[in-house]
C-alpha cells in the first residue's frame, strides 16, 4: 500500500510538471513561429508593393562626405558650413520608415525570386538573380504550384509566396524560409530535449524525496494497522472469557434467549476481528498470496454450492453458470473466500423471492467472475463505494442482515492481490452485479 501510494505521488508530480513544460514549451515555440511568419510576411509585402524589389534604404555612411580644405581642422565647438549636430540614432529625412525586424541589411540577407505572369495567366518573366539555389525551371514549377492553390499567400516547400494582381497580370514573390524553418526546428528540438531532461531530473528528485513527503501518511497508516492488530489480539481474550462464562451459565441455568444472544454477538465479534486482521494483513507490503495453478471452475463451484440450500429456504433462486476446466494461477483459498463473500453478500441483500446468479466465464485471455442479484432498492450514486470499509447504504444494506460492512473490502483486496479488477454495476433498475476480472 505504501509503495503504491509512493508511486502515485511520484507519477502525479511528474505528470503535472510534464504538462506544465509541454504547455510552456509549446507556447514559446508557437510564438516563435508566429513571429517568423510575421517577419517573412513583412518582407513579402514590401517586395510586392515595390514590384519585386527592395526600396532604396540609404546607409548613414552613404551620404556625401564633406571635404575640409587644406589641413584646416574644425576647432572644438565649431561647425562647418550648414552642418548641424546629429545625435546617434536620429532618422534622416530620406530614410524610409521600415517595419519592425526589417533593416538596411535585410536586402542583403534575403534570398528570393520573382515570377510574373501576363493577363492570360502565362508566365512571362522569371527573376532568380537574388537566389542561387533555384533555377528558372524550378522557379516555374514553384509558380505553377502557387497558382494552382486558392490562397494568395502560403508555403510551397521551404519557400513562402505572395501573389499580387497587377493591371498586366500577376506578380508572385517567393522568399526562402529554409534558414528560419531550420532555426525554428532546432529551437523546438533543443527546448524539447531540455524539457525532457528537466522532467527526468525532477522525477529522480521526487522519487528520492517522495517517501519523506508522504511520511505523515505512512506513519498514520502504520499506526492504524498496528492499532487493528493490537486491538484484535486484545479483544480475543475477553471474547473467549465471555464465551466460557456463557457455557457456565447454560450449564447452571440452561439455555435461554439471553445466552443465545450473547453467543450470537460473540460469534459476530469474532468474525469481525478475524476479517479486520485478514484485511490488515493483505495491506502489508510483505504479504504475498500462495501462488499455484488450480482449477478455478472446481474451486468456484465448490465454494458456491453451500449457498443453494439457504437460498431455497429463503424462497430465493440460486443459479450457477460455470465454464468447465478453467485453470488459474493464484491463491485457491483466497479465490474460494472471494466467492463465499460475494455469494453471502448476494444472499443477504437480495430481495424477497429474488434471484441470485453466479457466472464464471472465459473472456479471451481473461476470466470473468460475476455474482448478481435482484435488489428492492439499489444505492444511489457510485456503487463502487460499497467496497469501502464499513460503508453502508441507508436502505438496502442495514445491520439487520448481520453484516458489518467489511466483506466487500476483503473481496476487493483479494482481487487486487491477484492483479485483477472488481466493480459493482447496475444491470437494471432492480439488479446489481459484482464483477471480478482476472
Amino acid at each position: 500500500m505504501i509503495k503504491k501510494l509512493q508511486r502515485k505521488f511520484v507519477l502525479i508530480a511528474t505528470l503535472s510538471l510534464l504538462a506544465v513544460m509541454v504547455l510552456v514549451i509549446g507556447a514559446i515555440n508557437v510564438i516563435n513561429l508566429v513571429q517568423m511568419n510575421g517577419h517573412v510576411d513583412d518582407i513579402l509585402d514590401l517586395l510586392s508593393e515595390n514590384d519585386g524589389k527592395f526600396p532604396d534604404m540609404p546607409h548613414r555612411r552613404d551620404e556625401e562626405e564633406q571635404t575640409i580644405p587644406g589641413n584646416a581642422m574644425p576647432q572644438e565647438g565649431e561647425l562647418q558650413g550648414d552642418d548641424k549636430p546629429l545625435s546617434l540614432g536620429e532618422p534622416r529625412d530620406n530614410r524610409r520608415k521600415l517595419s519592425p525586424g526589417i533593416s538596411e541589411e535585410t536586402p542583403f540577407k534575403t534570398r528570393y525570386f520573382i515570377v510574373r505572369t501576363d493577363s492570360d495567366g502565362q508566365i512571362s518573366q522569371i527573376d532568380t538573380s537574388h537566389i542561387a539555389a533555384v533555377s528558372s525551371a524550378e522557379a516555374k514549377e514553384y509558380a505553377a504550384g502557387a497558382l494552382a492553390k486558392s490562397k494568395d499567400r502560403g508555403y510551397t516547400g521551404f519557400y513562402k509566396y505572395l501573389t499580387r494582381e497587377t493591371p498586366s497580370g500577376s506578380v508572385i514573390v517567393f522568399v526562402d524560409c529554409s534558414t528560419e524553418l531550420s532555426t525554428a526546428l532546432s529551437f523546438l528540438a533543443v527546448s524539447a530535449a531540455i524539457s525532457l531532461l528537466s522532467v527526468l531530473v525532477v522525477f529522480i528528485l521526487v522519487f528520492i524525496f517522495s517517501r519523506r513527503a508522504i511520511r505523515p501518511v505512512i506513519e498514520s497508516m502504520e499506526k492504524q494497522k498496528q492499532f487493528i492488530t493490537d486491538a484484535g489480539h486484545e479483544l480475543k481474550t475477553p471474547l473467549a472469557i465471555i464465551s466460557a462464562n456463557t457455557d457456565v451459565l447454560e450449564l447452571t441455568s440452561g439455555k435461554n434467549e439471553w445466552t443465545e444472544s450473547i453467543r450470537g454477538q460473540t460469534k459476530r465479534l469474532n468474525g469481525l476481528i478475524k476479517d479486520m486482521l485478514a484485511l490488515s494483513r493483505m495491506d502489508e507490503e510483505s504479504y504475498q498470496p500462495q501462488w499455484e495453478t488450480f482449477s478455478i471452475s472446481r474451486a468456484v463451484a465448490e465454494a458456491a454450492a453451500p449457498f443453494e440450500t439457504p437460498a431455497k429456504t429463503a424462497n430465493k433462486t440460486f443459479f450457477a453458470d460455470i465454464d468447465p476446466d478453467l485453470s488459474f494461477r493464484g491463491d485457491e483459498s483466497q479465490i474460494r473466500q472471494l466467492v463465499t463473500i460475494l455469494c453471502d453478500n448476494a444472499l443477504k441483500y437480495s430481495s424477497e423471492n429474488g434471484n441470485i446468479r453466479l457466472s464464471l466465464k472465459a473472456k479471451g485471455k481473461n476470466i470473468l467472475l460475476s455474482v448478481q442479484n435482484t435488489c428492492t432498492t439499489l444505492p444511489d450514486g457510485d456503487l463502487n463505494r460499497l467496497f469501502d470499509r464499513f460503508y453502508r447504504a441507508e436502505n438496502s444494506r442495514s445491520r439487520e442482515t448481520g453484516g458489518y460492512g467489511i466483506g466487500l473490502s476483503i473481496a476487493r483486496a483479494i482481487v487486487q492481490a491477484h492483479k485483477g479488477k472488481i466493480s459493482a454495476v447496475r444491470e437494471a433498475e432492480d439488479v446489481i452485479s459484482f464483477r471480478a476480472i482476472f
